[in-house]
């Protein structure tokens, strides 16, 4: 059997300008040759939330492509993976064709823009959005041992994950939730509220299935991206905000969200944490 080719790897937290306070992903740069199995074992074996592995585009206007796993699946479209992605390609050299660089991945074309040291991913379309239905939140509720009267709106936050958006009170409420893991068990759950605290306006949570029952997320692009697009357009959040995530988790994730002519972007800081080589068969 021949040994495995050593491919350059980038592990890097996102949201985060500090190491160890963000949401850590693996890139796997140059993953010509991996097939879906390996691509899943290796996303398996890091105990991370994602890993990206890096392809050349298949469409013109890409930069790059960009196949994005999580434990147990892949994901047409995560948040802080495309940009701890973006942050590792440039990192490692990469040079946008255009004044954004163009992620492809599974839902498509992402572009995503550069801030100084910071990072902004435009919100793909929402493939399913508009109110639960009364026995989804009956059972969120259960789930997340909240009453009726706390729960101040809910919506469809699909954008490739299955995310269901629940709004509560307060950020305070957010915090001291603790999740039935078999009542939600096959659900991807967001909850937000309003924060008082001087450096957010948001607190979000974020719940989905992993190996071992039901995981929290410590920072969540794709459902702040969603979150975003229903709150802004409902008039329950305003153009520019910032939201804190996994304060819950020991975490001090940030997202700044801000919508403009073209749409509602998602950014944060990054920073690299590790940088080597590893052996993937």
């Amino acid at each position: 059997m021949s040994s495995p080719i050593p491919r350059p790897f980038t592990q890097v937290d996102v949201f985060t300008d500090r190491p160890t306070l963000g949401n850590p992903v693996a890139v796997v740069h140059d993953a010509t040759g991996l097939d879906d199995a390996t691509m899943q074992a290796f996303t398996d074996w890091t105990n991370l939330s994602e890993a990206t592995f890096l392809l050349p585009p298949t469409d013109p206007a890409a930069d790059y492509r960009v196949r994005i796993f999580c434990p147990g699946r892949e994901l047409p479209f995560a948040g802080h993976p495309t940009l701890g992605t973006a942050h590792a390609w440039l990192a490692a050299g990469g040079v946008p064709r255009g004044d954004v660089i163009v992620q492809e991945c599974g839902v498509g074309l992402v572009p995503i823009r550069r801030d100084g040291a910071s990072l902004a991913f435009q919100a793909p379309p929402l493939l399913r959005s508009g109110p639960l239905d009364d026995e989804t939140v009956g059972r969120l509720i259960r789930g997340l041992g909240l009453t009726p009267d706390q729960v101040l709106g809910h919506q469809w936050c699909d954008n490739g994950p299955n995310w269901m958006g629940i709004l509560v009170t307060d950020a305070d409420l957010v915090l001291s939730l603790t999740p039935d893991p078999q009542i939600l068990a096959g659900l991807d759950v967001g909850v937000v509220a309003p924060s008082t605290h001087p450096d957010v306006d948001f607190e979000v949570r974020a719940f989905f299935p992993g190996n071992t029952g039901l995981t929290e997320d410590p920072v969540t692009g794709s459902l702040n991206a969603a979150l975003a697009q229903w709150l802004i357009s409902s008039g329950l959040a305003p153009d520019a905000y910032r939201a804190a995530q996994g304060t819950a988790m020991g975490r001090a994730g940030r997202v700044q969200v801000r919508r403009d002519a073209d749409g509602i972007w998602i950014g944060g800081d990054s920073v690299t944490v590790i940088r080597g080589d590893v052996q993937v068969a």
